[in-house]
């Protein structure tokens, strides 16, 4: 299966598990998953805070107007979670 994901240009990024065998990694790919953890709970604020849901809508007006809706109502909050990235971090986003 992640073979046919690798032929269309699909790479999955997961954390190794003791009964899996061990593969080279990229630098980048290892910083990312070490930050997974935030990434999903700064996505996360928008989408439950927020109301930002996903539903199946009967127009694409209507889906717009919830998304902004919810971009709206999250750009009013005081506390805003977002990403402490280290100098190597930053050094390693530059080169991509």
């Amino acid at each position: 299966m992640e073979w046919k994901l690798a032929d269309k240009g699909v790479i999955l990024i997961t954390g190794m598990k003791k009964n899996m065998k061990s593969k080279v990694m990229k630098f980048w790919d290892r910083l990312i998953l070490r930050k997974r953890f935030i990434i999903e709970t700064v996505f996360n604020q928008p989408k439950n805070i927020s109301k930002i849901e996903h539903s199946r809508h009967r127009s694409y007006i209507n889906f717009i107007v919830n998304l902004l809706k919810g971009f709206i109502a999250y750009s009013f909050q005081l506390n805003k979670l977002s990403i402490k990235m280290t100098w190597l971090d930053k050094q390693a986003l530059m080169q991509i």
